[in-house]
């Protein structure tokens, strides 16, 4: 089959590779037919190359059509279209059963000290083969593919392997009060989509921070205050109490996390690295300040006292310094995690099969096949050729 592979840093490309197949009676094998590039590829792409190898196979984000089944498989068929979350987890274990499938029992990648494996992202969630394919292995496919209507367009559905749960989660953990604030900075998918998630979900003022003015558009034609910050954190913060009376938003959601490209000394470290042998590059990167933290710290200055902070943006490596004082003086709450996908689907589905409340059906911006993996990365991280959310058409 087709599959987009890892080959080093900034290097990816589209390779013949072999077809999965069925290992354990609870497998599954998917077709995949739409499948997409999600932010934190590019972390694998720039960043995290101390934890991959050739020939990996990258994507986290597909729905696809069931081909074939292990004995062991009781709630799929043959033909039947399925959304995959991104995260493999059993659906039994305390932790699923609480609700977070990240931190499951049974799938945790325990020599990496890390949660719940992850299709195609390195060596950190289990090196498991990712979905930028044409065909996918499913392990624990009853608690891993959730079947959706065969009618419609695939970007109905798609964006719930990992979009949508992830900005649901993001807008659920900010705990906005019924009419009141939040602040969205980072205005990627995650982001837009959190902004309208909490729209939806009864905010009353959303303001998304954003230096790209395609995003800020995007986000200001369904109704978000946007703020460009290049003028500067103490501006931007300034400029968000003015319309809150003062205080700043109710809650602060950071969709930006680890900076795909790096910046100053947080990319000099992470660029060493990659030139380090792979073992330890590893230790480097899992030791040292490889975050910047301007994001987290913009969050903290500009939530109200007694406010919460959710971060949905991925952080990897050691970070710099944090204010402490700061935050247990204001009284911060402040949230995280990987999206917990089967938690929020029954959720977040009724409002797929019918009416669009959620604006999926344009939310990708390009349509491209494997073989145009190179450009989608390139152009994705350097937001070029108004590359917002690229969806694979394997």
């Amino acid at each position: 089959m087709r599959a987009v592979v890892w080959n080093g840093t900034r290097d990816v490309r589209t390779e013949n590779v072999p077809d999965p197949r069925i290992e354990q009676p609870g497998d599954a094998v998917v077709r995949v037919t739409s499948s997409g590039l999600c932010g934190s590829d590019l972390h694998l792409y720039e960043v995290l190359g101390p934890f991959m190898s050739a020939g990996d196979i990258l994507g986290h984000e597909p729905l696809g059509v069931v081909e074939e089944v292990g004995p062991g498989v009781t709630s799929l068929v043959p033909g039947e279209r399925v959304v995959v979350p991104f995260q493999i987890s059993c659906g039994h274990c305390p932790m699923c059963e609480s609700g977070l499938q990240t931190q499951c029992d049974n799938t945790r990648v325990e020599d990496q000290g890390t949660g719940a494996s992850i299709y195609g992202y390195s060596a950190l969630y289990g090196s498991v083969p990712g979905a930028q394919a044409e065909y996918l292995r499913v392990p624990r496919a009853d608690a891993n593919a959730i079947p959706v209507s065969s009618e419609g367009a695939d970007d109905r559905y798609v964006f719930l392997s990992d979009v949508l749960p992830t900005a649901w989660q993001a807008v659920r953990y900010a705990d906005i009060p019924r009419d009141g604030s939040v602040a969205v900075l980072g205005l990627g998918p995650i982001g837009e989509m959190a902004c309208r998630v909490a729209r939806h979900l009864g905010a009353g003022r959303v303001f998304g921070v954003d230096p790209v003015p395609e995003r800020r558009a995007r986000s200001e034609a369904r109704g978000v205050e946007v703020f460009d910050p290049t003028g500067g954190t103490d501006e931007l913060i300034g400029r968000i109490r003015e319309r809150t009376d003062g205080r700043g938003p109710d809650a602060v959601i950071d969709a930006v996390g680890m900076e795909a490209q790096g910046h100053g000394s947080a990319r000099i470290a992470q660029r060493a690295a990659n030139l380090l042998p792979k073992g330890a590059a590893a230790r480097l990167m899992e030791t040292s300040g490889v975050d910047r933290l301007a994001a987290f710290q913009t969050a903290i200055d500009l939530v109200r006292r007694g406010g919460t902070i959710s971060l949905i943006g991925v952080y990897g490596g050691m970070a710099d310094p944090l204010p402490m004082l700061t935050l247990f003086d204001k009284q911060i709450q402040v949230r995280m995690g990987q999206a917990n996908v089967r938690r929020w689907a029954p959720e977040i589905l009724p409002l797929l099969d019918g009416e669009d409340v959620l604006g999926v059906a344009d939310f990708a911006t390009h349509h491209v096949s494997l073989d145009d993996a190179a450009w989608a990365y390139e152009n994705f991280q350097k937001k070029t050729e108004g590359a917002f959310k690229v969806v694979f058409r394997p």
